[in-house]
């Protein structure tokens, strides 16, 4: 008989939790019994797994027991405080939070491109931030032929980045907008900041809190996690990172310096044999990622590939990727059966 796994998921009834329910049931994932977990307001619903209704539980240190993988993805309050208590219990923990990315004894991996770090865990694994995973699975290959010695990227993230509050409230003001009603700003760019704006018909360029150096949480979770998944501080990773009005899908252009000049036409087809890309690039045929195409996909979508017009060693790429999926969820339980692959 094949080998079957407990798996909780902690944050069963958020938007990345519900995708990490779906995505464990889509691949089949060798589940043998679902612990879905929530707070305490949520505990009692039930969440639909291979067809049953699955009661959720509150999330509390002995939830895990008997658990062998726990997902995470509750915020990083509650992965600092339960995640320690999981490993404890014996689980191995997938955290899909800020918590533990840049701790040295903690792998953050993206299987296209390190997945190897799955085996060096100590009973924790993180999942990189969601603009972070679709830029290294789009560079990783790109990097192997050329090498890469700096990165700037511009990212036009969705709403869902922010949760399942800042999707109804895109919805809410759009109604309102085009209504002509008033429109209430309570989400965004961060909740817990005093000064919400208006994000229908809007751009705004923040998506985390501020830092020291000018620059958000966000963007700097871009530069520290490029260089700790690629092994190489010596890559300078510059970011910003603005939040516009679309549901589901993160959209960034990059632009990469290399240590040797590339061929535009030779990056298509390495990008086109890499795992986990698509690559969509015909501008003449009006041929490129949109977040609407990506939207349900699992896949990273690269398009718009050229070569800067002042530096032979500058490349430009457009990168999308649905944000809930390889963004969070997808990249988790992938996570999660490179583990078990070890296990056999």
């Amino acid at each position: 008989m094949a080998k079957t796994y407990t798996v909780a998921v902690v944050g069963a009834t958020g938007a990345v939790g519900e995708q990490m329910l779906k995505n464990l049931e889509e691949r089949s994932f060798p589940v043998g019994e679902l612990r879905p977990l929530a707070s305490a307001r949520s505990a009692g619903k039930s969440v639909r797994f291979r067809g049953e209704e699955v009661v959720v539980r509150e999330a509390t240190p002995d939830a895990f027991e008997g658990v062998d993988i726990a997902l995470f993805s509750a915020g990083g309050g509650v992965s600092l405080k339960l995640a320690p208590e999981a490993v404890k219990r014996g689980a191995v923990v997938i955290d899909n939070t800020n918590a533990f990315r840049m701790d040295p004894d903690v792998p953050l991996v993206v299987p296209e491109v390190n997945g190897h770090k799955v085996r060096e865990h100590k009973g924790i694994i993180a999942n990189p931030n969601c603009s972070t995973i679709q830029m290294v699975v789009a560079l990783k290959p790109i990097r192997d032929r050329y090498g890469l010695e700096r990165v700037i990227v511009s990212t036009y993230q969705a709403v869902s980045g922010s949760g399942w509050q800042a999707i109804e409230e895109l919805k809410r003001q759009t109604r309102a907008v085009i209504s002509g009603e008033e429109v209430s700003c309570e989400v965004l760019p961060v909740s817990k900041l005093s000064k919400h704006y208006q994000i229908a018909f809007n751009a705004i360029p923040q998506c985390d809190v501020s830092q020291e150096n000018g620059y958000t949480l966000e963007e700097m979770k871009m530069v520290r996690e490029t260089q700790k998944i690629f092994e190489d501080d010596s890559i300078r990773v510059s970011a910003t990172c603005v939040r516009i009005p679309v549901l589901r899908g993160h959209s960034e252009s990059v632009y990469a310096e290399l240590k040797e000049e590339a061929d535009p036409e030779e990056v298509r087809r390495i990008l086109a044999d890499a795992p986990g890309i698509i690559v969509q690039d015909d501008i003449d045929e009006q041929v490129y990622p949109m977040p609407l195409t990506a939207d349900g996909r699992h896949e990273v979508f690269v398009g718009r590939i050229r070569r800067d017009l002042h530096n032979p060693k500058g490349l430009h790429l457009w990168v999308v990727a649905d944000n809930l999926l390889k963004g969070a969820a997808t990249n988790a339980v992938q996570i999660a059966e490179l583990l078990i692959s070890t296990d056999r």
